[in-house]
């Protein structure tokens, strides 16, 4: 796994800020983008003000935000050195978290020892596409017996721990 600084953290990764609240920026920042995004370097990671997150240049960092986060809005996030992660075509390093009461789905960097499938991002975003679609629609599941929450379950449980396509699965199910 390759090792992430200050000199390549920038390059086709995929990152989780943390929203941090008691951190006073310094005047003099490492770097400035042409966004107005600032960045300080640490040992341990990088802090970030910026007021966009999600697809920054070839990168997708993630900001875990606060409750009272707005989008638009400028905020400091840290991350470690070891919480990016390549986001090239080939390395399958990404799982799919599915919180079935909120029905959201989140793209996540595998953990040692766990035993999700794993995906390329690209893989991953197309899955979690179709979760969201699922989440939404209701006629897809007009053919089955079972009630609405009990088909996606099965579904989507079934669709993020196998390769079959969706079509496979639900004509299994």
């Amino acid at each position: 796994m390759k090792t992430y600084n200050k000199t390549n953290f920038f390059k086709h990764t995929f990152c989780e800020f943390k929203q941090v609240d008691n951190f006073k920026f310094p005047v003099e920042a490492n770097y400035k983008s042409k966004s107005e995004s600032m960045y300080f370097y640490t040992d341990e990671g990088v802090y970030r003000k910026s007021n966009h997150w999600g697809r920054v240049a070839n990168c997708r960092w993630k900001l875990i935000a606060n409750q009272e986060y707005k989008n638009q809005q400028i905020v400091i996030g840290f991350a470690k050195w070891a919480d990016f992660y390549p986001i090239n075509s080939t390395e399958k390093i990404f799982f799919i978290k599915v919180d079935f009461e909120k029905k959201t789905a989140n793209i996540q960097p595998r953990k040692i020892g766990a035993k999700n499938l794993l995906f390329t991002l690209n893989e991953a975003q197309q899955k979690i596409k179709q979760i969201t679609i699922l989440f939404k629609e209701t006629k897809w599941a007009n053919y089955f017996e079972d009630d609405i929450d009990t088909i996606r379950f099965k579904v989507i449980t079934a669709f993020i721990n196998t390769t079959k396509t969706l079509q496979e699965i639900k004509r299994e199910i």
